[in-house]
């Protein structure tokens, strides 16, 4: 379901909401450039089934509303002058009060491309979180530098151009705590069933590893 939330700069914006009742964590699902789309909202369904109280904040929401993008050229297009038009700030200032809306003692994030990037950011600058899992995060060999302070995980296609191998190895580099899996034969994108680049083999053992990371580091008393 559709819910409202505020920033501490006073911003509304929607996100998608989905409640396991007897949920006892929460997840943070962090978007694409492509909005709240059918894809995130099934990644939201799929996680509140595995027992998570499960919220998507739409991002873009502070530069057009009620965005939800397909894969083509022109909606890749579209989904970067979006993101251009919003600060990492902003961003990350939303994603906060997610995590307050939760309001579970235990809440990890999860993102894809770009909210792959952000839930790193996430785990080494925001408050109330747990764990981290990041897929194919395009901008976090830029800041690989930074400390996170929950345990992340992260995943990445062997195939992605966009995020090449010496960028992977810069990141290990940096970040020795942080446990990185590539996946042979996927590309950017193999998470999602709605892209070409979907890759079933590597996106279930993406899913299974990331299952598995959450079950251990979100602790409830």
């Amino acid at each position: 379901m559709l819910v409202q939330l505020k920033s501490s700069d006073n911003h509304q914006f929607s996100a998608y909401r989905c409640h396991n009742p007897g949920a006892k964590k929460g997840l943070v699902l962090l978007q694409e450039i492509f909005g709240v789309n059918q894809y995130i909202k099934e990644q939201c369904e799929l996680f509140a089934q595995e027992g998570y109280d499960v919220i998507a904040p739409a991002l873009f929401d502070r530069a057009q509303v009620q965005v939800e993008l397909g894969y083509s050229a022109e909606d890749i297009q579209k989904g970067l002058e979006l993101r251009a038009q919003i600060t990492q700030e902003q961003a990350l200032l939303d994603i906060q009060s997610a995590i307050e809306a939760l309001g579970h003692q235990a809440v990890g994030v999860i993102g894809f491309c770009w909210g792959g990037t952000l839930s790193w950011l996430s785990a080494c600058q925001l408050q109330g979180l747990s764990a981290a899992s990041c897929w194919y995060g395009g901008g976090i060999a830029e800041n690989k530098d930074l400390q996170a302070n929950v345990p992340v995980q992260m995943h990445f296609g062997e195939l992605d151009h966009s995020i090449p191998s010496d960028a992977i190895a810069a990141i290990r580099l940096s970040q020795p705590a942080v446990s990185i899996h590539v996946y042979p034969e996927a590309d950017h994108g193999f998470g999602c069933s709605h892209r070409f680049q979907y890759q079933e083999l590597a996106y279930q053992e993406a899913l299974r590893s990331t299952l598995a990371f959450f079950q251990e580091h979100l602790r409830t008393v």
